[in-house]
């Protein structure tokens, strides 16, 4: 394409214009500066919600673990200080929400509530303060509870509210979500309902995003969207629900008395649940950001109609960050937007053809070939993780490296070769305009499949589609520097749209599922094509900027190679389990690494099937022969065992006879009508009884079990404990080898199987 000097320049500066606003947008969705200690009274201070963070994460603290009770006793006294009257409150939880196994935990929480003076519901502020079994928790959930805290400080030194508050501090999260089940359940405090705000972590950096929330959310959308840092997107409320995760929100969303927001922050993965987990490895930028929205969610709801907005709304809103603010529209207009996308972008194609400026069946095939960059770039995404893997293998346990910018840098670069290698080699065949509009076409396509299927993510793609198409007929009708103004316009629209659901997407899935952010980066290029075509050259140098974004990618894998080592502040995730049945006195090592490191491979080298014996482990994992240690097996006695109108009833205590953090119950082998365990109901699927009971009583943990009559029943029973350090054969790790943030990581399974 023929251009004059003076539209070249004006194109360039459109580049610039548009780049200028990438970075704005991406900056403005970034963790605000920490506040000092000295910070006025009332405001949210990261430094001094710090000082609990370092207290939280002195020590591992798994549920019912004395350093657990040290965490607990910490929020007593702090919230005590406050004039608060906090209470520890025992109960036992029970989910199915982590597993097929049924989980089960004996909880302590802390529950304190802070009056209001004529109150409309209640608030409930949630963060736990347990640990996994190798992490020390600081940021998860440390800075839950440290903004917990320092956010009940500053609301004491500011006016009084009008709605209750409820300070909820749960147990036993990491273990099956117990303690907020158990409040959900039982708690007098939450039978009225009201609004959940749940604070977690997955990481150690990055923006705190507002990444779930009860059905039904547009209120409390709205309500969101006045913090002062609002970072959340309706996309990722959709992606949230599609994933097999869960948080303490759970147990609350599922209720429908109450509605609710969650908020994580979520980048640095490579601490999540693992011994690096530590106050020093901590972002304060993201204990502000977390506190600073969280007190002002608070101050917000405190005023308001909590009875209102505890009832969910008629739908979901569709919501995303622009510059600093959060743009929402209400979720009937999903399709409607999407529609007009598609009308807009058809209106461009005929209006096209007919002017001349393109034929129809360059048309057409400038849409066939639009799906070409689409699909390439998830094939690419997932192949460049598998070239890291092969480089690097180590990164097989893990989500993201531990520093990730270079690699993430090499994947948009990647991306950038694959639409430019398109762009360039098929616009002298077809023309620009029939790539531009075949790829306007897919963006309509796809917001309509997004409204389908997840419809709060339709306007990452209808929206530009609806601008470009908009634009683009606008545009047929101005010279040419209306045309470059309008092509920036669009541009601006894709750019505020996409650019922020990159950024964020990179740590929500990590390069490991890097297909996903790839995917909302080339969406973002398509849109760009109008403003892209007038600066990539024509004729031979077509490909140029393809080959710079190709050597840039190249740099970008081997500086982050470079950067990203694995030594003693960053080590080698490794995965190792211990099991010993107690009936045959045999002992494996067991590791559930994808391919064993080499300092794994001293334990595992095969696949012996465990998981029949020991069916808190998955089928698959890698086994080798280790010594018997001395370690005893769990007792169970026999209460009562009684028939009575057909049916068997069995009343049973399990004992463990050494320090354990969980007791496992399986019996297949028999008809189970019902189960009870510690007072709780456990369902019973196809007469199989399997759970999982965390931090089980001193005195044992009580089943009750009806049967069939007359039929032999055996019961596997495995206690677990952590820390494989007095195993015999067991050889400490090396300096740069470490252990995987995992809920088994260093397991000890002392296994035995009772006849009933």
């Amino acid at each position: 394409m023929n251009v004059t000097t003076r539209s070249r320049g004006l194109s360039l500066l459109s580049l610039v214009v548009l780049a200028v606003l990438t970075a704005v947008s991406l900056w403005t969705v970034w963790p605000p500066a920490p506040a000092p200690a000295d910070a006025p009274a009332d405001e949210f201070s990261a430094q001094r919600a710090f000082q609990h963070v370092e207290a939280v994460g002195q020590e591992v603290h798994p549920a019912g673990s004395p350093a657990a009770g040290d965490v607990r006793a910490h929020i007593v006294d702090t919230l005590t200080d406050l004039g608060l009257e906090p209470e520890v409150v025992d109960g036992v939880g029970a989910t199915g929400a982590l597993g097929s196994t049924y989980g089960l935990a004996a909880v302590q929480n802390v529950v304190a509530e802070i009056p209001g003076t004529d109150s409309t519901g209640r608030i409930f502020l949630v963060a736990h303060y347990d640990s996994v079994q190798v992490s020390y928790g600081a940021n998860d959930d440390g800075a839950g509870t440290a903004t917990l805290l320092e956010t009940a400080r500053a609301l004491h030194e500011g006016p009084a509210l009008k709605n209750d508050v409820v300070l909820l501090f749960t147990d036993a999260e990491e273990a099956c979500l117990c303690g907020a089940e158990a409040f959900v359940h039982d708690a007098p405090l939450g039978a009225d309902g009201g609004v959940v705000l749940n604070v977690e972590a997955r990481g150690a950096s990055g923006p705190a995003i507002m990444f779930e929330t009860s059905r039904g959310n547009a209120a409390l959308v709205d309500v969101y969207s006045t913090v002062p840092h609002p970072v959340g997107s309706s996309m990722a409320v959709e992606v949230y629900r599609i994933l097999p995760n869960d948080t303490d929100f759970t147990p609350f969303r599922e209720q429908e008395r109450f509605t609710g927001l969650n908020s994580a922050y979520i980048d640095g993965s490579a601490v999540y649940h693992s011994p690096e987990d530590r106050p020093e490895y901590m972002d304060l930028a993201s204990l502000q950001h977390h506190g600073s929205n969280a007190l002002a969610l608070v101050r917000h709801l405190g005023d308001d109609d909590i009875a209102a907005l505890s009832v969910p709304s008629a739908d979901d809103a569709t919501y995303f960050p622009v510059l600093g603010e959060l743009a929402r529209y209400p979720g009937w207009l999903v399709w409607p937007v999407a529609v007009l996308a598609l009308l807009a972008v058809v209106a461009l194609g005929w209006l096209s053809v007919r002017s001349g400026l393109v034929r129809g069946r360059r048309l057409a095939a400038g849409f066939a070939w639009g799906l070409a960059p689409i699909v390439l770039v998830a094939v690419v995404a997932q192949l460049f993780w598998m070239l890291l893997v092969a480089l690097r293998p180590g990164y097989s346990e893990m989500i993201d490296p531990w520093q990730p910018w270079w690699f993430r840098a090499a994947l948009m670069a990647l991306v950038a070769t694959v639409l430019l290698v398109w762009f360039g080699t098929l616009r002298g065949r077809l023309g620009a305009p029939a790539l531009v509009v075949g790829a306007l076409g897919w963006l309509a396509v796809l917001g309509l499949v997004l409204a389908a299927v997840t419809p709060g993510g339709s306007y990452l793609a209808a929206l530009p589609a609806l601008a470009g198409g908009v634009g683009g007929i606008v545009a047929l009708r101005l010279g040419e520097t209306g045309r470059v103004v309008v092509h920036t316009v669009v541009g601006a629209v894709a750019v505020v749209v996409l650019a922020p659901i990159v950024l964020l997407f990179l740590p929500a899935l990590g390069l490991a599922t890097g297909a996903a952010p790839a995917l909302f980066a080339v969406l973002l290029g398509l849109a760009l094509l109008p403003v892209l075509d007038r600066v990539v050259p024509a004729g031979r140098r077509a490909l140029l900027p393809a080959l710079v974004a190709g050597a840039l990618a190249v740099a970008c894998v081997g500086v982050g190679l470079v950067v990203d080592r694995f030594d003693e502040r960053h080590p080698l995730p490794t995965q190792l389990m211990y099991a010993l049945d107690a009936d045959s006195g045999k002992a494996w090592w067991v590791s559930s690494e994808a391919s064993p490191s080499d300092w794994t491979s001293q334990y595992v080298s095969g696949h012996d099937d465990v998981a029949s014996t020991f069916p808190l482990l998955t089928d698959g994992v890698w086994t080798g022969s280790a010594e018997a240690a001395d370690l005893p097996a769990p007792e169970i006695t026999t209460n009562s065992d009684t028939t009575a109108d057909g049916v068997r009833t069995l009343e049973l205590t399990v004992v463990p006879q050494r320090p354990v953090r969980l007791v496992g119950l399986h019996l297949a082998d028999a008809t189970v009508r019902t189960a009870e365990v510690e007072g709780r109901d456990v369902p019973v699927s196809d007469g199989t009884f399997d759970v999982v009971f965390n931090a089980p009583p001193a005195d044992g943990v009580h089943v009750t079990l009806t049967l069939d009559p007359g039929t032999a029943a055996t019961l596997r029973v495995a206690d677990g404990s952590d820390g494989l350090e007095d195993l015999p054969g067991f050889r400490p790790r090396p300096p740069g080898v470490g252990i995987e943030g995992s809920h088994t990581s260093e397991l000890v399974l002392v296994g035995r199987s009772v006849s009933l």
